[in-house]
């Protein structure tokens, strides 16, 4: 049997110091014969279609370490599809291919598709100021924020997603304490604290305003919680959830009938699949064009203020496809995904006909090691 040739002194000493505390290991290895990989379990093998795509053993052991490596959080579902068809499926234990998995900001994107059908009606223009009554009112100076800058996240209201202490922040106020009964109202009422369109800041409040306007334009203006409700969730089921077969999907309200597009909607792990999917073919499901290739093209496209995001989706430039820009970007540069709170991911990647889907729960360290495995997955397709 062959054995290993220790490597030149010179590489041994350039070793990157994160491997220093094994160097006694790798030198006492020289001599042996290399380590094989462990076999892989029946769950791994078992997760793989007849004909993925990829190297059946390769995919199965990348997604095997979805599930076993701790240092990503906890797997609970991931789908692996490519041209349309399912090449890989797990579960963790307790969750199913029926279980509902809660969106947090993957819904954003979803929304975002709400008003591109908006749009492509008729019923709002990008670069006009939407229909929200305390915006027109004369010398209201968020009157100049226009449905583009919504959609990009640079309307320059003063949101702040993440504050210290969290309870303070706008995202919590309005989902948990102070505006949770009126979102739209909460979040439509906070001044500017920068000139719109000039700067990005990423925030749940804003993509509930979107939420907001969807259901002011499909009911007059209706301010009646169960009309508003009933007149968003039909069109969702009709033009989105409907034709795409997404019949798992459960969106929430809040109690003046505000979808809260920003973070809950519910859906099955293959029913994220098919949305993915449906992005992967700009729009178009089965022939039928059930919104624009321009308004996916919009959505995908970096803004002006900011190169890693677009129309309420993330995009593989600078930060990668998360927004810790530590991590080195991989993978190719039209990579797009939805991305959810505590490691919720629809990866899409057109030129390589893939979408992947991870659905658990990682902290924000977790998700460096997650992205990393992730796109070890997304690396075993050729691009075409």
């Amino acid at each position: 049997m062959p054995t290993r040739r220790c490597p030149p002194i010179a590489l041994r000493t350039a070793l990157p110091t994160a491997f220093i505390g094994a160097a006694s290991l790798l030198l006492n290895a020289c001599d042996s014969d290399p380590a094989e990989p462990p076999p892989l379990s029946e769950d791994a093998l078992a997760a793989i279609a007849a004909d993925p795509g990829a190297p059946n053993d390769q995919l199965a052991r990348q997604l095997d370490e979805l599930f076993t490596n701790d240092a990503v959080g906890e797997t609970r579902a991931a789908v692996v599809m490519h041209g349309g068809q399912i090449a890989a499926e797990r579960y963790a234990d307790g969750y199913t291919a029926d279980t509902r998995f809660v969106s947090w900001s993957m819904a954003k994107t979803v929304t975002a598709v709400m008003i591109g059908m908006l749009v492509a009606d008729g019923k709002l223009s990008l670069d006009e100021t939407p229909p929200i009554p305390r915006w027109r009112r004369p010398g209201d100076p968020r009157g100049e924020i226009t449905l583009r800058q919504l959609l990009q996240m640079r309307a320059g209201l003063r949101h702040t997603e993440a504050g210290n202490p969290p309870y303070e922040s706008s995202e919590v106020r309005m989902l948990f304490l102070d505006g949770r009964d009126n979102m739209a109202d909460y979040a439509t009422s906070q001044p500017l604290e920068a000139e719109p369109g000039r700067e990005f800041e990423y925030s749940s409040n804003t993509t509930v305003i979107l939420a907001d306007i969807a259901a002011r334009v499909l009911t007059d203006g209706s301010d009646d919680p169960e009309t508003r409700r009933k007149a968003v969730a039909e069109f969702l089921e009709a033009r989105m959830f409907g034709p795409l077969g997404m019949e798992s999907m459960v969106p929430e309200f809040d109690a003046a009938g505000t979808l809260v597009g920003g973070s809950l909607i519910h859906g099955t792990a293959r029913d994220w699949g098919r949305f993915g999917d449906f992005l992967r073919n700009e729009g178009s499901y089965r022939g039928s064009q059930l919104v624009p290739r321009s308004w996916i093209a919009f959505m995908t496209e970096p803004s002006p203020a900011s190169g890693f995001y677009g129309g309420q989706t993330w995009l593989n430039r600078e930060s990668g496809i998360d927004r810790d820009d530590t991590l080195v970007d991989r993978g190719p540069e039209t990579l797009f995904a939805a991305v959810g709170h505590m490691g919720q991911y629809v990866l899409v990647s057109p030129s390589q006909k893939l979408t992947l889907v991870r659905l658990g729960h990682s902290d924000q360290e977790e998700r460096k090691a997650l992205i990393a495995e992730m796109l070890d997955v997304v690396e075993l397709y050729p691009e075409t």
